[in-house]
C-alpha cells in the first residue's frame, strides 16, 4: 500500500499533562459525575418500601447481645435520623421485599452510610459482615434468598464510633462523647458488574499513566489506553455495549485474565517478587476500649470470610490469640466460619503471641508468657504453632527477642515500624537479627513501609525502589488491608491486585505480585535460597531501637507502676503456689486462675496500652483489671501460704519472719511495728528477723540549710532537696561531678511535632529548667535510718515532696541512697525528670533489659548516637569507668538518658492527647543511687531486684520452709522463675496431651554477658531433669546426682529446666 501523498488534516502532538489530568475527570465525583463512569456503576437504587427500617437504641452506652436486642420494641426510622451519643449502640431491623423489577438481578447490595461502624446479622443471629462507614465498606451483598419477592428480615448493629474512635477534630485527639451520627444512606442497589470492573481497570491504567516514568513507553501507552477508554465510553453514551468496548481496550493493556484468579496462573518467573498478604491490624485497645475491639474483630474477620467465598485466591493472616479467644467466646458462629477457612488454608493465624505486645517494657518473663500462652492457644485451637513472630506496629524491639522467638519455635520475624524513624533510615529490608546471646531470626521489613497497604501501583513500585536488601534477595511481602481500626482487605483491593498482576506480566516497571500464598511460603523460599548458598543475609546485632515514640517509656505512669508490680507479684505467687502444690498433697494448684491472671496482665501489655498511647477509657478498663489481679492474686497467695502454715503479717510476734522470693542471700533493714529489724536470708524461702547491730547513721544540719546524712559507707550533703556532695567514705571518693548535683529535679517543655502521648523530640532538651527546691528539713532521725525531706513547688498547680533516706550499713554490703518522691502533677505538656551528675567517664552507659544488659552511647558523635537521646531501661541504669561506677535504681520507671556524665531518670509527662488527663494527679516514685567500687557486676543486678522485690513479713513457725531450691556458682546466674509444668497431669486444663506426674519449671539466665557455670540444688524428690525451650518441650536430658544439677550457660542465655518429680 502506498503511503498517502497528501495530508488529510492537521494532527497535533498529545499534550501529556492535559490528557493525564483528563483521566481524573472520568472517575471523579463532581461536575461530570452524571456523564462519566460513575453514572453507570448502578442500574437502580431503591429505598422504602423495598427496604423498611425500624430501630431500638440500647440504653446507657451498653452493648447488648443479639438476643437481648431483638427482644426489644423497635420503632420506625429512616434516612436523615441521627443516632448517638458517642459509644452508644443502636439496633436496626431491616425488612427487605424485592419488587419484580429487581428480582433476577445478580448483583444486589445494601448500601448503608452513617459514618460509623456496623454489623449485619441474619434473623437467626449470625453475623454476616461488618460495615466501616465514611465511604469505606458501606456495601453488603444481598444473599440469593431475597430474590423470591417475599419479606426477609435482617438486623444491623450500629456502633456510634468511627473506625478510629471519636477523636474530636483529629484522629489522635481525645474522643468527643457528644458526637451524633446521621443515617445518610440506606438503600438497595443493583450493581452494574461490568461498569464496576471497568472502574478497576481504568484506575490501574490511570495510575500507570501518572506514576510510570514519564519518558517510558509504558507511561505513554497507559495514557493512550486510558484516553481511548474515555473515548469509547463517551461515544457509546455509557451504554452496556460502550462499557464492553472500553473493557476490551483495557484488556489489551492488562491482559485477558484479570477477571478471575487465573491471572496468577501465568508461568512463574524464577523469583516471585511481591507476596500480597491480606491483613487487618486491629489495635486491641487504642482510640476505643476492649469491648469495642471484640466487635471490631467479629466485623473484620466476617468480612474476610465473605471475601474468601468470592475470591478463591484471597489469603488473610491474623495474629493475637486474645482476639481469637474473644471471637470464640462472644461470636461462636463467626469463629466456626473462621475455623473452616483455616482448615482450607485461606485464613492464616500467625504471630504466636497473646497480643501484639510492647517489647520495651514487659519483663523477660512476660515476653516468655506472651509466647507461651499464644503458642499454646494456637496449638490447641489450630493444631500447629506459629513459625513467624508477627509484630508490625510496636515501638521498638528489645535485643533478646530473637533468642525468645527461637525458644518459642519461631525462626522468622516480620515488622515494619522502623520505617517511621524520624532521624535515621534503617539500612536493611531482609536480614538476620541477632540477639545478645547470638541467637538469630530471619527478619523482613516490607519495603512498602506499611502494614495497611491499599494494593495500589505505587506500593508495588515502592516494594522495589525502597527495598534495601536487593543484593541478597529482591522479594518482599506486601501487607494490604484496612488496619489499625480493623476492617481488613476490601474487594476493591483484591480486584486491584488482579489488575496489577496482569500489568506486571507486560512490563518490568512493576514487580510481579502474587496473591494466594502465605508468609510461611515467603520465608521458605528465602531460607531455601540461603541453604542452597545462593545468598547470605546481612546481620544486625542487638536491639532494633525505634527513633520515634520515645515518650511511651514514661506516659501513663500508673499503668507502668501496675505492670511492674503485677509482674513481680505473679513471680512470687507462682513460686509459692508451685512449691505448695508439690509439698502438700491436699493443695490443688490454681492453674486456671493463674492462667487467667497472666492473660489479663499480658492483655494490658498490648502495644498501645502499656506504652500509654490510649484514650482514658482504656486505662479505666486496665485499672480495673490490675485491681482484680492484685485482689485475686492475694487471695491465691494467702491460700498457698496457708497450706504451708504461713500467713502474711504486718505486726511483730515471736513467729514473725520474712519471705524472700529472690535466689540469693539478703540482709536488709525493715520497719516492723515502728521499730527497725534486720532481715537475714540465705536465699529463697523464709528468713529470720533479728535486732540490728549498733546504729551507725547520723543526720545533722552542718551549715544553714545544708544537711549531712552519713553512715559507715557514705556521707551526703543535701541542700534544697538536691544532693550537692556524695562522698564514698570507704575509698574517699567524691561520687558527684565537680559542681554537680544528684536528685536535681528538672522540667522540660514537651510539645512533639504531632503525637503527644507517643513522642518526645530532641529539641525538648534545650528547654531544660532546674526546679529550685524549698527548705530542707529532717524527716527521720532514728538510730538505723535518717531522712531529709524537701518540698519543691513546680507551679501554681503542681508540687513534689522528696525524701532522701540513708540506712545503717550492714556488714560490707553497699546500701542504696533511697529517694521517695510524692508528686502532685497538674501540668500541661511538660516533662519532669530527675538528674544525677556523677564523676564517671565512659562513652557508653549500661541499661537493664530483659534477660541482659544493653549498652548505649553517652555522646552524640553521629546521628545514630544522638537518636538515642531517650532510651528504655528496666530496674537500673549504670555508668561505670575503670574501678568505679554509679547505678540508678527505680521501681516503676522505664525512660532514661545518659548524656556525658549526666544521668537522667524520666518521671512524668503531661500530654493532652489522646487522653486529655494523662498522668494528672498524685504519684509516688521510688528510686535510689547505688555507687559501687569496681565495674558493673552482679551487685547492681541484685540491687535492682532487691529494690523491686521487698521481702514481705509473714508469720511462720519454721524457718526452713520454701527453701527447697537454691542456685550457686557464678553470681551472674539469675534464677528468675519457678513455676509448675504447664501439662502436668494434676494441673493440666486439657487441649494438649498431659504429662504424668508433677514437674517444676526453673528459668535461669546469664545476666552480664559471659559464660557462666553453676549448680542448682534441690531437696525435692526429682526423678529426671530436662533442659527445655520456653514452651516446655524437653530437648536435652541432664544428669541429676545427689540433689544437684550442673548447668553452664553462654553469655546472656535464657535457659529453662524441667524437674520431673
Amino acid at each position: 500500500m502506498e503511503y498517502p501523498r497528501f495530508a488529510a488534516r492537521p494532527v497535533g502532538k498529545v499534550i501529556h499533562s492535559i490528557y493525564r489530568d483528563r483521566l481524573e475527570t472520568f472517575i471523579q465525583p463532581g461536575q461530570y459525575e452524571k456523564q462519566n463512569l460513575l453514572s453507570s456503576l448502578y442500574k437502580s437504587r431503591v429505598g422504602e418500601p423495598v427496604l423498611k427500617l425500624s430501630v431500638w437504641s440500647a440504653p446507657d452506652l451498653s452493648r447488648p447481645t443479639f438476643a437481648e436486642a431483638i427482644s426489644q420494641s423497635f420503632k420506625p426510622t429512616g434516612t436523615g435520623a441521627s443516632f448517638g451519643p458517642g459509644w452508644s449502640t443502636h439496633w436496626f431491623r431491616l425488612e427487605i421485599c424485592l419488587p419484580p423489577t429487581l428480582q433476577g438481578e445478580q448483583d444486589l447490595e445494601l448500601h448503608w452510610e452513617a459514618s460509623c461502624e456496623g454489623m449485619v446479622w441474619t434473623e437467626a443471629g449470625h453475623p454476616l459482615q461488618g460495615l466501616s462507614g465514611d465511604g469505606e465498606r458501606i456495601e453488603w451483598r444481598l444473599p440469593a434468598s431475597v430474590q423470591d419477592g417475599a419479606a426477609h428480615i435482617f438486623y444491623l448493629e450500629m456502633a456510634c464510633n468511627g473506625m478510629f474512635g471519636l477523636g474530636k477534630g483529629a484522629r489522635n485527639q481525645p474522643p468527643d462523647p457528644d458526637r451524633y451520627f446521621t443515617l445518610q444512606t440506606a438503600e438497595i442497589v443493583a450493581v452494574n458488574r461490568e461498569a464496576r470492573a471497568l472502574l478497576f481497570d481504568f484506575t490501574t491504567i490511570a495510575d500507570a499513566a501518572r506514576q510510570f516514568p514519564q519518558q517510558s513507553w509504558e507511561a505513554h501507552k497507559a495514557l493512550q489506553v486510558g484516553n481511548a477508554i474515555i473515548e469509547a465510553f463517551t461515544a457509546g453514551a455509557g451504554s452496556d455495549a460502550a462499557i464492553q468496548d472500553a473493557r476490551a481496550i483495557a484488556r489489551e493493556f492488562l491482559g485477558d485474565k484479570i477477571d478471575s484468579e487465573d491471572v496468577y496462573d501465568a508461568e512463574e518467573a524464577e523469583e516471585q517478587l511481591v507476596y500480597a498478604i491480606g491483613h487487618c491490624h486491629i489495635d486491641t485497645c487504642w482510640l476505643w476500649p476492649w469491648e469495642e475491639t471484640k466487635r471490631k474483630v467479629a466485623r473484620s474477620w466476617s468480612n474476610q470470610c465473605d471475601l474468601m467465598d468470592r475470591y478463591p485466591e484471597h489469603r488473610f493472616t491474623a495474629s493475637s490469640a486474645q482476639q481469637f479467644k474473644w471471637l470464640k467466646e462472644y461470636y461462636p458462629s463467626v469463629y466456626a466460619r473462621v475455623m473452616d477457612k483455616i482448615r482450607l488454608g485461606s485464613f492464616q493465624p500467625i504471630g504466636g503471641s497473646w497480643v501484639e505486645h510492647d517489647t520495651n517494657m514487659p519483663s523477660g518473663e512476660s515476653l516468655v508468657r506472651q509466647f507461651l500462652h499464644g503458642q499454646r492457644f494456637f496449638e490447641q485451637e489450630f493444631g500447629r504453632r506459629s513459625t513467624t513472630f508477627w509484630l508490625p506496629d510496636t515501638f521498638g524491639y528489645t535485643a533478646q527477642l530473637p533468642q525468645l522467638c527461637r525458644l518459642a519455635g519461631m525462626s522468622r520475624f516480620i515488622t515494619q515500624k522502623l520505617s517511621w524513624n524520624n532521624i535515621n533510615n534503617f539500612p536493611h529490608t531482609t536480614f538476620n537479627w541477632v540477639a545478645l546471646d547470638g541467637s538469630q531470626v530471619l527478619c523482613h521489613m516490607p519495603p512498602s513501609e506499611t502494614y495497611n497497604a491499599e494494593a495500589q501501583l505505587a506500593e508495588l513500585v515502592n516494594s522495589v525502589d525502597q527495598h534495601k536488601s536487593l543484593d541478597q534477595d529482591p522479594s518482599s511481602v506486601l501487607i494490604f488491608g484496612k488496619g489499625d481500626g480493623g476492617g481488613g482487605p476490601t474487594f476493591q483491593q483484591i480486584e486491584s491486585l488482579r489488575r496489577l498482576r496482569g500489568l506486571g506480566e507486560r512490563t518490568s516497571l512493576i514487580p510481579r505480585v502474587h496473591h494466594g500464598r502465605s508468609v510461611d511460603h515467603f520465608f521458605e523460599q528465602l531460607e531455601g535460597k540461603a541453604a542452597a548458598g545462593k545468598t547470605e543475609f546481612v546481620t544486625w546485632y542487638g536491639e532494633l531501637y525505634f527513633e520515634l515514640h520515645r515518650g511511651t517509656y514514661t506516659t501513663q505512669a500508673a499503668t507502668k507502676w501496675n505492670n511492674r508490680k503485677a509482674e513481680i507479684f505473679m513471680h512470687d505467687l507462682e513460686y509459692v503456689a508451685a512449691l505448695a502444690s508439690v509439698k502438700q498433697a491436699q493443695y490443688s494448684y490454681p492453674k486456671a486462675q493463674i492462667d487467667s491472671l497472666w492473660e489479663d496482665l499480658l492483655l494490658c501489655q498490648f502495644h498501645d496500652c502499656l506504652p500509654g498511647s490510649c484514650i482514658r477509657m482504656c486505662y479505666d478498663d486496665s485499672d480495673k483489671l490490675y485491681s482484680q489481679l492484685f485482689a485475686t492474686g492475694q487471695h491465691l497467695m494467702d491460700t498457698a501460704l496457708g497450706v504451708l502454715g504461713i500467713r502474711t503479717s504486718e505486726t511483730s510476734s515471736p513467729a514473725t519472719r520474712a519471705l524472700n522470693t529472690l535466689p540469693w542471700p539478703r540482709r536488709e533493714l525493715v520497719k516492723v511495728a515502728e521499730e527497725y529489724a534486720l532481715i537475714s536470708s540465705d536465699g529463697l524461702g523464709i528468713a529470720s528477723i533479728q535486732r540490728p547491730a549498733s546504729p551507725s547513721v547520723t543526720v545533722a544540719e552542718v551549715r544553714p540549710g545544708v544537711f549531712e546524712l552519713a553512715n559507715e559507707r557514705y556521707k551526703l550533703e543535701i541542700e534544697n532537696g538536691a544532693i550537692i556532695s556524695l562522698l564514698d567514705v570507704k575509698i574517699n571518693r567524691q561520687v558527684l561531678a565537680k559542681g554537680g548535683k544528684a536528685n536535681q529535679f528538672v522540667i522540660f517543655d514537651d510539645k512533639p511535632l504531632y503525637r503527644q502521648a507517643w513522642d518526645v523530640e530532641v529539641y525538648h532538651l534545650t528547654s531544660r529548667k532546674e526546679l529550685p527546691g524549698g527548705v530542707s528539713a529532717i524527716a527521720e532521725q532514728g538510730p538505723y535510718r535518717a531522712s531529709i525531706v524537701t518540698k519543691t513547688v513546680i507551679s501554681e498547680r503542681s508540687w513534689l515532696v522528696s525524701t532522701i533516706s540513708l540506712s545503717a550499713a550492714i556488714d560490707d554490703e553497699s546500701p542504696c541512697i533511697q529517694i521517695d518522691t510524692e508528686v502532685e502533677w497538674r501540668e500541661d505538656m511538660k516533662f519532669l525528670k530527675v538528674e544525677f551528675d556523677v564523676a564517671v567517664t565512659n562513652t557508653e552507659a549500661s541499661y537493664d533489659t530483659q534477660y541482659g544488659v544493653v549498652k548505649r552511647p553517652t555522646h552524640y558523635n553521629t546521628q545514630w548516637d544522638m537518636a538515642k537521646f531517650e532510651v528504655c531501661c528496666h530496674k537500673w541504669a549504670d555508668l561505670s569507668e575503670n574501678g568505679y561506677g554509679v547505678s540508678v535504681l527505680n521501681d516503676s520507671k522505664y525512660g532514661f538518658a545518659t548524656c556525658g556524665h549526666l544521668m537522667r531518670l524520666s518521671l512524668l509527662r503531661s500530654p493532652k492527647a489522646p487522653d486529655a488527663c494523662a498522668d494528672m494527679g498524685r504519684h509516688h516514685v521510688r528510686y535510689a543511687i547505688f555507687p559501687h567500687q569496681g565495674p558493673l557486676d552482679s551487685r547492681t543486678v541484685r540491687a535492682g531486684y532487691n529494690f523491686n522485690n521487698p521481702m514481705r513479713l509473714v508469720t511462720a513457725t519454721e524457718s526452713h520452709m520454701l527453701n527447697d531450691i537454691t542456685i550457686t556458682g557464678n553470681p551472674s546466674l539469675v534464677l528468675d522463675t519457678i513455676k509448675r509444668g504447664e501439662d502436668d497431669e494434676d494441673v493440666s486444663l486439657g487441649g494438649i496431651a498431659a504429662r504424668k506426674g508433677q514437674s517444676l519449671i526453673l528459668r535461669v539466665f546469664e545476666s552480664l554477658g559471659g559464660q557462666a557455670s553453676g549448680i542448682i540444688k534441690t531437696s525435692l524428690p526429682v526423678v529426671d531433669v530436662w533442659k527445655c525451650n520456653i514452651l516446655e518441650d524437653d530437648e536435652e536430658k541432664l544428669e541429676f546426682r545427689t540433689g544437684e544439677i550442673n548447668i553452664a550457660l553462654r553469655a546472656f542465655e535464657v535457659a529453662t529446666f524441667r524437674l520431673q518429680l
